[in-house]
């Protein structure tokens, strides 16, 4: 790097260090000025991330890109912007690119966990949408990618509403069997209403006597209840 643009791009890291965004996104305007490299398009990328101006971020990280096409971090640094920016399917393919020339296994099990969410977005999009089908092939990825349990959860429910009840008691057990933030009452209650669809009334009893321990979802469990008296 050009001994100027090298003074100021450390003076900008510097100011990212210490949380002036904005400085250091002063100074790497400085540097490139003198010199186009692609670290200082990445380090900008990163200040202006954190500034929350994600569409300037994204730009930095695609002239990093044009001047070092492979790199790495600005690949995934600019998939996660894509994620913040809610374009999923746009971080998603950003994603897969990374996936395909990191030979670091622990970046590679971060990226499919990242992967996993922004499949999670879309299927909770499709839901919205009313398009079940679409949102069951999205979480089906979401969970090939990461044993995710909000996309479990989010099948469970969605193959209820299908009348795939078999599929959604699984959902619903991997949903436990991987949980790490979800409740657990969501779980049992989809296994209920399965259960109650399949004809198995005891057993969609004892689900829906769990799903009460949860207070999200007490007042539906109760109401089932009620209408198995």
């Amino acid at each position: 790097m050009n001994p100027e643009a090298g003074k100021l791009y450390n003076e900008g890291n510097s100011l990212l260090k210490a949380g002036n965004y904005n400085g250091a996104v002063d100074k790497y305007n400085q540097a490139l000025t003198i010199e186009k490299d692609y670290r200082i398009y990445y380090q900008k990328g990163i200040a202006l991330k954190k500034a929350d101006k994600l569409d300037e971020s994204r730009i930095a990280f695609e002239e990093c890109l044009k001047l070092n096409p492979n790199n790495e971090a600005a690949l995934n640094a600019l998939g996660g912007t894509y994620f913040s920016m809610g374009d999923y399917t746009k971080a998603i393919e950003t994603f897969e690119k990374v996936l395909s020339v990191s030979k670091n296994n622990s970046v590679k099990d971060k990226v499919k966990k990242n992967m996993s969410l922004a499949y999670t977005k879309l299927g909770n999009q499709a839901m919205s949408s009313g398009n079940a089908n679409k949102a069951v092939e999205y979480l089906k990825k979401a969970v090939e990618l990461d044993k995710y349990d909000a996309a479990y959860l989010l099948l469970a429910q969605l193959y209820q509403e299908l009348g795939q009840y078999d599929n959604s008691i699984k959902a619903a057990e991997d949903a436990l069997k991987y949980r790490s933030k979800i409740n657990k009452g969501g779980a049992y209650y989809y296994m209920g209403l399965a259960y109650k669809g399949k004809g198995d009334i005891a057993k969609a009893k004892e689900m829906f006597n769990q799903a009460k321990g949860d207070p999200s979802y007490r007042a539906n469990a109760d109401y089932q209840l009620g209408l198995m008296k």
